[in-house]
């Protein structure tokens, strides 16, 4: 039995998305993601709007910190449409994502069913029926009724289990699921889905076929100082350009975990916050824990190090 809002999605096919992206070229999609304060390179901004155009899945990998989940909440911006986000991790289930019934709700209805003499004609179908769900994320951008495709960011999909991942594959091939107690229910406007992973593990390539794909590297050091500048805009213009400097020279540095695109745009707030204006060593050194989030990195980068790169950096 198949259980769909509005017109159904046919079996085995794939639902072409709700309407034109909002974009009506990658340079326009471009241009909407800048308005919302997200600098995307040509090659990423022609995945997106190539997933918009086809309606299919998005997978972005990369470290963490470099504008994957970001993008995610961009686009949603920039198509005007609700975000819903599933924040994986390890044990996610079915429960937690998808649905899980309403035990409460069903045992309220047992009893009036009792209190009105009709217990002994009631079926399962009395009690678990969709108005007895409870709906997570995934069951919530199937059944979205607005007319505009959700944005569905399926967040850090590496930390599920794998086989969770692969519960993942009838969603993102025909975005239906399978209820049994109910039947399939399949979406009448199928979500735009971003995938990200920050590849602690390798994703299964079953996932990966589904999805069109694209690796968020860490940006050149014009590009990160453009994104800073576009997200703390009242960071002065050479404050911001050392700031980008001496954050790529860490990343070449042997550390237990490099600064992101993240941590480059919380430093700068932070050093906005307190009045500087340029670059200098013990500045560097007081301020180090907004940047790197291991202590080992922390003490082999303070003092000569930091100063070493910051001179490396400067004009």
């Amino acid at each position: 039995m198949d259980v769909g809002i509005g017109t159904a999605v046919e079996s085995g096919g794939r639902a072409p998305a709700a309407g034109r992206p909002a974009a009506s070229s990658i340079e326009a999609l471009a241009d909407g993601l800048r308005t919302q304060g997200y600098i995307a390179d040509r090659a990423l901004a022609t995945t997106a709007f190539l997933s918009l155009e086809l309606g299919r899945p998005l997978l972005l990998e990369g470290e963490a910190g470099v504008g994957k989940t970001e993008l995610a909440k961009a686009l949603a911006a920039v198509l005007d449409a609700e975000l819903i986000r599933l924040q994986c991790y390890e044990g996610l289930d079915v429960n937690s994502a998808v649905y899980e019934w309403n035990y409460p709700r069903q045992m309220l209805e047992i009893r009036l069913l009792e209190a009105r003499g009709e217990i002994a004609r009631a079926t399962a179908h009395d009690i678990f029926g969709p108005e007895f769900l409870l709906r997570r994320p995934l069951l919530r951008a199937l059944e979205s009724r607005e007319g505009v495709a959700p944005v569905l960011l399926i967040d850090e999909v590496d930390r599920a289990d794998e086989e969770f991942e692969a519960y993942l594959l009838e969603i993102l091939s025909d975005f239906q699921v399978t209820i049994p107690e109910i039947g399939t229910i399949r979406a009448e406007v199928p979500p735009r889905v971003v995938v990200t992973s920050n590849r602690t593990r390798e994703v299964h390539d079953a996932l990966k076929r589904r999805c069109l794909y694209h690796w968020i590297d860490y940006p050149s050091l014009e590009r990160e100082r453009e994104i800073v500048l576009t997200r703390v805009p009242d960071v002065p213009d050479r404050l911001a350009t050392a700031i980008v400097a001496f954050v790529q020279g860490l990343r070449a540095a042997d550390l237990t975990k490099v600064p992101g695109v993240a941590e480059t745009l919380d430093w700068a707030a932070a050093l906005l916050a307190l009045g500087a204006r340029e670059l200098a060593p013990d500045l560097v050194d007081e301020t180090l824990g907004v940047l790197l989030k291991y202590e080992e990195d922390v003490r082999a980068v303070r003092g000569a190090t930091a100063a070493a790169i910051l001179d490396r950096s400067g004009p």
